[in-house]
């Protein structure tokens, strides 16, 4: 067995959060790369060091004095230093060298790369195991995008000649040779990257909550668990707004039909959530999830015999496409089809669109129709059970929400529906109540 473990700036946030993690990585001799993130917040109102370095790179930028910043970075790092006992071990060969770069070269990727290397480092000397700088097997191509086959191909070989690792998450080698980061939450593809490098039978993350729940508990009371999820489920809940894991770290793992484990720090008897490409075991509910966002606009077009129009979609999207827009969802009928967009990506340019729409399809009608919330209800379970969009539509109907838009894929994985974004959380519950309280 060998398992591949992240572990979130939360759970990374003081010495004290160190300890449990050291606790959990030995208690398990599998544990055998550990993928930190930078220190997180201790308590709310603080600040994530990540934080503290983007504020940095700014000053220094700007050629102001950073001094203050790098006291706290310094101080931050030196508690977690001093609580874990690590005596005779400095990080001020690193900070030096951070203060050299920020004044002569300021670069915004290495500022903020510095969280995790510096968490890396310590992690490293406190369980005893070798350090491996992301920037020395972790790679980005010409266009910025990671270079998954050389990544794959240079980390495992690194890997077979290291059991035990230390390798810090979100950042590697831009094609320049210098630092470059994923977007925020990045560790998780570190993590997911590695897991497919030295072909871990578990990619376990942990965070700060015990796997993905069923809703957003910011709408929904103590929502329940999910406690098997499959990796296209996840996709979808992922891109309407469900964030425990970032969505691109799905694929190196799923390249290998790894499952990821979704783990408390602070409750690690807990099982969580498991992330597999697919399974049989049932849900106890019909949906695994539920998800959504709110702000987005619906531009229906209209043109009769539109069906045996030959090409009619496609001039219709090169007008969004002229414009650097892309969409989200598309349903469509005889004589009417309608392009679902981010308003705020829409509206300062929503008359060019119209005015292309009108040029190359010639249709009869353009209308838009704005403040319009989508949410995606997900599961597996659906495909099987009958009734499942009549139960959705007459729980709206009960809790008084109006049902703009509808569109299920073929798979019947999911079914998204657009609601007005004041009826979205109200919509959510009426949902979860129908599919999961009352089995509750």
């Amino acid at each position: 067995m060998k398992k591949v473990v992240k572990f979130g700036g939360s759970s990374l946030a003081d010495s004290e959060q160190f300890k449990k993690v050291g606790a959990i990585i030995t208690s398990d001799p599998s544990r055998v790369y550990v993928i930190p993130s930078a220190p997180g917040k201790r308590f709310s109102g603080d600040d994530k060091v990540t934080d503290l370095l983007y504020r940095m790179y700014n000053k220094a930028y700007k050629d102001e004095d950073f001094g203050e910043e790098m006291d706290e970075i310094r101080s931050r790092y030196q508690e977690i230093i001093e609580g874990l006992g690590l005596t005779g071990f400095s990080l001020e060969g690193e900070f030096a060298q951070i203060e050299r770069i920020m004044t002569q070269n300021p670069n915004s990727n290495y500022a903020a790369s510095r969280g995790e290397y510096l968490n890396g480092r310590i992690m490293a000397r406190y369980l005893g195991y070798e350090f491996i700088d992301a920037k020395d097997v972790i790679f980005f191509d010409e266009q910025g995008n990671l270079d998954a086959e050389k990544t794959n191909q240079v980390l495992t070989k690194v890997l077979s000649e290291t059991p035990r690792a230390v390798i810090p998450g979100f950042y590697g080698r831009g094609f320049d040779g210098h630092v470059k980061t994923f977007s925020r939450g990045g560790s998780d593809i570190t993590g997911s990257i590695v897991a497919r490098a030295c072909k871990a039978d578990v990619y376990e993350n942990w965070t700060d909550v015990s796997g993905f729940m069923v809703a957003d508990p910011r709408i929904i009371n103590n929502p329940v668990g999910i406690e098997t999820i499959t990796y296209r489920e996840l996709r979808e809940l992922s891109y309407m707004g469900a964030s425990v894991l970032h969505e691109d770290a799905i694929f190196p793992v799923r390249h290998e039909g790894i499952p990821i484990n979704i783990r408390n720090t602070n409750c690690p008897e807990a099982d969580g959530t498991w992330i597999v490409e697919s399974t049989c075991q049932k849900s106890g509910y019909v949906i695994t999830g539920i998800a959504g966002k709110k702000g987005f606009c619906a531009v229906t077009v209209s043109k009769a015999l539109m069906n045996s129009e030959v090409g009619f979609g496609r001039k219709v999207l090169q007008a969004f496409e002229d414009n650097g827009i892309s969409f989200e969802h598309m349903p469509s009928g005889i004589d009417t089809m309608t392009i679902v967009v981010h308003e705020d990506e829409f509206m300062h340019k929503e008359q060019r669109v119209v005015s292309a729409i009108h040029r190359y399809a010639q249709p009869d009608s353009v209308e838009i129709e704005s403040d319009l919330a989508l949410i995606a209800v997900v599961g597996r379970g659906m495909k099987s059970m009958r009734g499942t969009a009549g139960r959705i539509f007459s729980a709206l109907a009960h809790a008084q929400v109006n049902v703009r838009m509808i569109d299920q894929g073929s798979s019947e994985l999911n079914i998204i529906i657009g609601v007005d974004n004041t009826d979205f959380e109200i919509a959510v519950r009426a949902i979860y109540d129908i599919f999961v309280k009352t089995r509750i």
